[in-house]
């Protein structure tokens, strides 16, 4: 059974930093593409950040970049999100995926096969 399980959502002061921990088991995470994803209150889910099996292609959505860093071990099958100069918009509900497109950045939902529950970032003003 797959799992994906997030970590280190917290509240935190605007400006401030967090990092996101995303552990998966159940699959062979080296074959996966992995995303974040969030959704914020009363929006849609979105596109935050995506890196390929080796880390070697990665993509972030326009309002992130320079902000947040993915990153992957694949030693401890988990995915990272550096998360910088945080803003009260990053408030949401943060979610990693896994996709068999391994060695592509997709930014669609349908695009990955597994979710994770979330874990929540509120940021303060």
């Amino acid at each position: 059974q797959v799992q994906l399980v997030e970590s280190g959502g917290e509240l935190v002061q605007a400006g401030g930093s967090l990092t996101l921990s995303c552990e998966a088991s159940g699959l062979t995470f080296s074959s996966y593409a992995m995303g974040w994803f969030r959704r914020a209150p009363g929006k849609e889910r979105e596109f935050v950040a995506a890196l390929s099996w080796d880390g070697n292609n990665i993509y972030y959505h326009d309002s992130v970049k320079g902000r947040f860093t993915i990153s992957r071990d694949n030693a401890k099958n988990t995915v990272y999100l550096q998360m910088n100069s945080l803003k009260p918009e990053d408030t949401a509900i943060y979610y990693c995926a896994a996709s068999s497109m391994a060695s592509q950045v997709g930014v669609l939902e349908y695009q990955y096969s597994y979710w994770g529950q979330g874990t929540q970032v509120t940021v303060s003003s």
